[in-house]
């Protein structure tokens, strides 16, 4: 997620002195993937690359680089030295930003508010840094006539791909997009309220609806919530290959909500809260309506993972959750170029 663009915009624009933390080269196994971040200042970290000895060194490292204006790349076995039994060597890009927002970061934020697509371009060198944010048409953070024309290029290569962060010796490419992973939670009542916050932890995007007015409160930055008379009208706006849960206040709504969603053919999921007699009565009144068995089957209920069979709201969301995440892995693993986007270094 690239809640880290918001956070280091805001101390940079408060003068207060932070370090920019990334993961940026994987050999073998380790905590995180490329790209990973955290931000560390004089009080606090923000984020996480991993957590235990990796976190604790990358912590003590950047607290000693406040003061200086160049970044730096340090190698971290993954041993028994470091107490951690991972066995791989990750690489960490090191970057104190101080002294104001730098180019770089606030066109990052404005492409990011805007929604636009990019990727961050970064030369690890001592000799001769650069970076940059790179769009489909333009590039900030740098003239564009100073730009290097190879990294500008790799850079639109890599969103054009769509792969994830990727190193290449001493440049590091990071795509900065909306996630794909779309997810529609109807009803907000215990159950609901349970999941969104259950799931808006994830990279994705959440569209929250519910026919009562008034009933959402505070709300994580990537759920939008929507008021609507006819819920169901709702799975329309939805892109394709997007995942459902329906767990409203009324049977009846429930019904046609999924009804909607079996009709659209293209959901990635279709989740119904509800026992397995829920499934038989929806289930018949769906073939009383024409509906193929095929279209039916794709229907799941009762949600969430085998194993878990908590009652409540918590429970619940948890088990909804772990039953996405393993659908949305299974589909992006078939789909990825590089198995978790995961890159060796130097490659």
């Amino acid at each position: 997620m690239n809640e880290w663009i918001e956070e280091l915009s805001d101390l940079s624009a408060a003068g207060e002195p932070a370090v920019l933390v990334t993961v940026a080269g994987v050999r073998g196994s380790s905590p995180r993937e490329i790209g990973a971040k955290m931000i560390v200042t004089a009080s606090e970290t923000i984020g996480t690359i991993g957590g235990g000895q990796l976190e604790y060194q990358s912590t003590r490292v950047a607290a000693g680089m406040f003061n200086e204006d160049r970044l730096a790349l340090r190698s971290f076995p993954l041993g028994s030295s470091m107490g951690q039994c991972c066995g791989g060597v990750v690489e960490i890009l090191f970057e104190p930003v101080a002294g104001g927002l730098p180019a770089w970061l606030r066109d990052l934020a404005a492409l990011h508010g805007q929604r636009e697509p990019a990727v961050i371009a970064t030369r690890i060198s001592q000799s001769s840094p650069a970076k940059c944010v790179v769009t489909a048409d333009r590039v900030f953070g740098v003239d564009e006539a100073d730009a290097d024309d190879a990294l500008v290029a790799a850079a639109r290569a890599t969103l054009e791909d769509s792969t994830g962060a990727w190193r290449k010796v001493q440049e590091l490419f990071e795509p900065v997009v909306m996630s794909d992973f779309n997810i529609a939670v109807f009803g907000a009542g215990h159950v609901g309220a349970a999941v969104v916050n259950t799931v808006s932890g994830l990279d994705c995007n959440i569209r929250w609806v519910d026919s009562r007015r008034n009933i959402f409160r505070a709300l994580p930055a990537n759920v939008r919530a929507i008021e609507a008379p006819e819920p169901a009208l709702e799975v329309a706006a939805l892109p394709p290959d997007s995942y459902y849960l329906v767990m409203t206040h009324s049977h009846a709504l429930d019904f046609d909500i999924c009804d909607r969603i079996l009709r659209r053919g293209d959901a990635r999921y279709c989740g119904l809260i509800g026992s397995v007699s829920k499934r038989r009565r929806f289930e018949k009144r769906y073939r009383q309506q024409g509906l193929p068995q095929s279209v039916i089957d794709a229907l799941v209920c009762p949600i969430g993972v085998n194993g878990i069979s908590g009652k409540k709201p918590a429970e619940i969301a948890v088990a909804a959750a772990a039953e996405l995440l393993r659908i949305r892995e299974r589909t992006v693993n078939a789909a990825a170029k590089y198995p978790k986007n995961v890159h060796p270094i130097g490659h």
